[in-house]
């Protein structure tokens, strides 16, 4: 017979036979006893920490945070399972794929150190192959062939032609022997008889051409024993003004002319200077300079040599009125 369940406190219920009892039965403890119990715990239970503001774990033994229960195989599993999230490969993330460049190797510039270190060939100079080589005496050939090389560039083949001079117009030239005076007695033996019966004014017997005026003070210094009592002028521009040049050929007679073709190209130009009654025309052909350079070696002499020769002078040479001579 099963009790009562009217019945008092501390009653408790049978498990029925057969089946295992679901939880501990329940005793019943009068209020004042459990406010006891309560208290004792609390008095107790003080250096537990309770309070939730206490950092209590900080005061726990060394290996108490891991659970001693853990067995070994939830630890190698764990570990097993860091491996392989360790060796499992990352997918790297997709990027589109760039086509290829050309790529164009540039090679670096020589610096100016570089450049003088490594060893040039010199160039030759004009000067360094003049100064090497045997001086030659100026030959009727050798005026021919500049005129042909300087007028190729802008003359045809029959105006080149029409440039050729005869032979007859050419006096002897120098073979480097002689002195100024000695070659014009020798190309005009008949000097005195012609200066004579010259009366002419704004004209010369005689013309001498050079490069520049310090080389026609020489050349006027050079041919005393020539030119006896005939009236010598200067035909350069330093330290002369043309204007003065130009009244004196108007007021007295003029035998002998020594300058430079610019000079003599300008009078001409002006006026001043009769080409007509000349009867020799001398070249300062085989003097060089401190550069080595001969008359028609200086391009702009050279030019004005040429000017000066188209000015009637190659008119009067296919004439015979005039002489040429390479000094």
């Amino acid at each position: 017979m099963s009790p009562s369940r009217g019945g008092g406190d501390d009653v408790c219920e049978e498990a029925p036979r057969g089946r295992t009892p679901a939880a501990a039965p329940r005793i019943n403890l009068s209020p004042h006893y459990r406010l006891s119990l309560l208290s004792a715990h609390c008095a107790s239970g003080a250096e537990m920490a309770d309070d939730l503001g206490d950092e209590w774990w900080k005061n726990q033994p060394a290996g108490a945070a891991s659970s001693p229960e853990t067995s070994d195989g939830e630890e190698e599993g764990g570990d097993a399972a860091m491996m392989q999230q360790e060796t499992a490969p990352v997918p790297a993330p997709s990027r589109k794929t760039k086509q290829p460049k050309e790529c164009f190797l540039i090679q670096p510039k020589e610096t100016k150190g570089e450049a003088t270190k490594t060893r040039r060939r010199k160039k030759k100079k004009i000067t360094d192959v003049l100064a090497k080589s045997e001086r030659k005496p100026g030959t009727p050939e050798d005026l021919q062939k500049l005129m042909k090389d300087y007028y190729s560039s802008n003359r045809s083949v029959i105006e080149l032609e029409e440039l050729n001079l005869p032979d007859s117009c050419f006096l002897k030239a120098n073979d480097l022997t002689h002195s100024l005076s000695s070659y014009l007695k020798e190309i005009c033996p008949k000097w005195a008889k012609l200066r004579k019966n010259h009366s002419e004014k704004k004209s010369v017997l005689m013309l001498i051409i050079c490069s520049s005026a310090i080389r026609a003070l020489e050349l006027i210094r050079s041919m005393t024993a020539f030119k006896g009592d005939s009236k010598v002028m200067k035909l350069f521009a330093k330290h002369i003004k043309i204007q003065e040049q130009v009244k004196l050929l108007e007021k007295r007679v003029v035998h002998l002319g020594v300058g430079t073709p610019g000079r003599i190209k300008e009078l001409v130009k002006q006026g001043a200077l009769n080409l007509n009654p000349l009867k020799f025309l001398v070249f300062d052909w085989n003097w060089r300079d401190q550069k080595l350079r001969r008359l028609v070696d200086i391009p702009e002499i050279r030019k004005e040599v040429f000017e000066l020769l188209e000015m009637g002078v190659l008119s009067l040479c296919k004439s015979e009125s005039l002489k040429l001579g390479l000094f």
